[in-house]
């Protein structure tokens, strides 16, 4: 049996420097006064069906920014800075939101859907985003956050699964660790069972959350919780979700395809529309070829990297994410790629989701336990152990890269330890309290204009800000070239593309 160091010595150098790591990262637009921006995608920005770097995510005011994977954290990191400043010049006096929960949100119906063109890929992108709607609500999808996609040379299907059952197992890490969502505008609850407690009269909180966005508020779905989906391998695990994009669930029909005008209400009356609706902590992705479903290139091509996915926005730090956190992810992909993996099972499964509730909630309670192969351990106490056994892969990555920006990070996660004061939840609802009098929602308003006012301050070269606008033009060119191209009635395209043969390898 290979121990932990056995595996960490077997890696090679090349192997660790050519590690790759891209960030998406959402974020509302927001009005100066803290409001729902209510108007289109910024043409500035070029197309949001075609840009390969700025879209939207479910909502036309949700601002998606995607970097490239690089072998560098400097360099996803310098990228996601250009994006920023790019977004920043072109949204004039909006804003965008630098917290994970929403700004204080219109009504329900009147939250905007994203908008992608005429073309037949455009529409199936708004009524995907109008099913989520009537199945999930508007102002759930509005939540924002952070994914992480994340890749090591000479990984196979295997290798990345045994890596993503101890990331399930030990997430909960990421979520105390960094955490940032630990209140929410009153309005993102109401009229809705929510359990939170007042922090002033707009805001509600938990007093040891870590992060609403992970907790029952959050991307939570009673029927997707019915799937109970194993990560035992690619086999298994897509069998789980062509069987969910497949199977009619009675409260999604009930719904119905179409309104009484003829309008589509949603793609399909299945658990899953189509595999993007799947919310998990991580999920093994592998890019698509154009036109491509993406379990078909997972099954065919097999797993290229993966995605974690439960990441809050650090209101605090202008991307959204701080560079000694992407190291920490590095060090814990690598710890759980590391560690010893076994089969996972319904109560295991069962208890891991158990755990992520009770993080997310009640994260930095003091003494809270968590379930374990079935036994309870304090939460702490399994953190530093996870973060002890990081140690040698610090070293190593240091040993690789050189420099000790690895050992760093890691002992700064290791000092919240014993200064949980410190987590980002904390002070989150700290400085709400002392310097805000309690209002969440102005504190994130007022950190959303003065992240605006250091990104304006630092403006692009002239050369890169040509850069990011020939970018934008063309990707309204390639938009304009598929919408005038395109062939058949919508419907038949739906048709197709949702046909179950085009799931298989």
């Amino acid at each position: 049996m290979l121990t932990l160091q056995d595996r960490i010595d077997a890696w090679r150098d090349d192997q660790l420097v050519g590690m790759r790591r891209g960030i998406e990262k959402e974020s509302l637009r927001t009005t100066p006064d803290g409001g729902l921006a209510m108007t289109p995608h910024p043409l500035a920005l070029g197309s949001a069906l075609t840009h390969p770097h700025i879209t939207t995510d479910f909502s036309e005011s949700q601002l998606e920014l995607v970097t490239g994977a690089f072998t560098r954290v400097e360099a996803t990191f310098a990228q996601l800075s250009e994006l920023h400043q790019v977004v920043a010049q072109a949204l004039g006096d909006e804003r965008m939101w630098v917290s994970s929960m929403p700004c204080c949100l219109p009504s329900e119906e009147a939250i905007p859907l994203g908008q992608y063109g005429a073309s037949h890929i455009g529409r199936v992108k708004t009524v995907y985003r109008q099913g989520l709607s009537h199945r999930y609500g508007r102002r759930m999808q509005t939540i924002s956050g952070i994914h992480y996609n994340w890749s090591l040379p000479g990984l196979g299907n295997d290798e990345y699964f045994h890596l993503i059952r101890n990331f399930r197992r030990d997430s909960f890490l990421l979520l105390w660790l960094f955490g940032a969502s630990p209140a929410v505008c009153a309005s993102f609850v109401d009229g809705l069972p929510h359990g939170l407690e007042p922090l002033s009269a707009g805001t509600l909180h938990l007093p040891h959350a870590t992060s609403l966005r992970m907790g029952r508020l959050g991307y939570q779905s009673e029927a997707q919780a019915s799937l109970a989906v194993s990560y035992n391998g690619l086999d298994g695990y897509g069998a789980t979700l062509e069987d969910a994009m497949t199977r009619i669930w009675p409260a999604y029909q009930a719904i119905g395809l179409r309104d009484e005008q003829g309008g589509w209400r949603q793609l399909s009356t299945h658990l899953l529309q189509i595999e993007n609706e799947f919310y998990g902590t991580i999920r093994p992705k592998r890019t698509i070829h154009s036109g491509e479903r993406p379990l078909h290139a997972l099954r065919e091509r097999g797993v290229e990297y993966v995605e974690v996915r439960c990441m809050d926005l650090d209101p605090f730090e202008p991307l959204g994410i701080a560079p000694d956190t992407a190291r920490v992810i590095d060090l814990f992909l690598l710890h759980c790629l590391a560690s010893d993996s076994p089969p996972d099972h319904p109560d295991e499964i069962a208890a891991l989701s158990e755990n992520q509730q009770r993080v997310a909630a009640r994260g930095r309670e003091p003494g809270l336990r968590l379930t374990r192969g079935g036994a309870e351990v304090v939460l702490v106490e399994w953190a530093a152990e996870l973060l002890e056994g990081c140690e040698p892969i610090a070293r190593r990555m240091d040993a690789a890269l050189g420099g000790q920006a690895y050992r760093q990070a890691l002992a700064s996660a290791q000092s919240r330890l014993l200064h949980p004061d410190a987590l980002p939840s904390a002070r989150v609802l700290r400085e709400a309290s002392d310097t805000w009098r309690g209002e969440y929602t102005a504190m994130i308003a007022a950190l959303s204009q003065a992240t605006r006012r250091v990104l304006l301050a630092q403006p692009l070269s002239t050369e890169r800000a040509l850069h990011w606008a020939a970018l934008a033009d063309r990707s309204l060119r390639e938009q304009a070239r598929i919408e005038a191209e395109q062939q058949g009635s919508f419907d038949d395209f739906v048709t197709d593309y949702l046909d179950a043969r085009r799931l298989l390898a």
